[in-house]
């Protein structure tokens, strides 16, 4: 059956095309080619990643490149959205810094390979720092004050949790194993 898009352009949809309970089949989305370009909405609700954050890594690591167009829109190639997966992966969880990513990129010419360790004890120690010094530079609505650090709070940031590290290594290989697990769908 063939249905017009929004573009007037004609859609072919069938009876597996994605469609809401609800949704007019006029406006059914299909879904994109795996080589398509992506708008950022689409890379962070993929990557589950906010919006800002993807800009701000943009600013940090130039090898991440999206085409911009007409009202500064961005449109994320492939290789654009498994480098910022594999750079999510680096800082959220093998517990690199910016930093230490940077380094991983410049070290490998511009690409991350798939087996690199996880971070080093310093490694992780920095990047538990650098994002408790973040959360201590967020402003506070007025009139509210700060609740001093306890010397346990600052410990707890600082000792890695050993359940916290192994279950980050099983989160990590289940990750990969199903990003090879998509590479093989059509």
């Amino acid at each position: 059956m063939m249905q017009a898009g929004l573009d007037g352009v004609g859609a072919n949809v069938g009876a597996d095309a994605p469609v809401a309970d609800d949704a007019d089949p006029a406006r059914v989305r299909l879904k994109k080619a795996p080589n398509a370009f992506r708008t950022i909405s689409e890379v962070a609700d993929e990557l589950h990643i906010p919006q800002h954050v993807l800009r701000f890594w943009e600013t940090k690591f130039p090898q991440v490149k999206p085409l911009k167009r007409g009202g500064g829109r961005r449109y994320y190639r492939p290789d654009d959205i498994s480098l910022l997966r594999r750079i999510s992966d680096l800082l959220y969880i093998q517990g690199y810094t910016i930093k230490g990513v940077q380094r991983l990129l410049r070290e490998g010419g511009g690409k991350l390979s798939d087996d690199i360790p996880p971070a080093t004890q310093d490694e992780r120690d920095e990047a538990a720092a650098e994002a408790a010094q973040a959360n201590l530079e967020l402003p506070l609505p007025p009139g509210v004050a700060r609740p001093p650090a306890s010397a346990s709070d600052k410990a707890a940031r600082t000792r890695p949790d050993p359940e916290l590290e192994r279950l980050r290594a099983v989160l990590a290989h289940t990750l990969r194993e199903l990003e090879a697990l998509r590479a093989l769908l059509p």
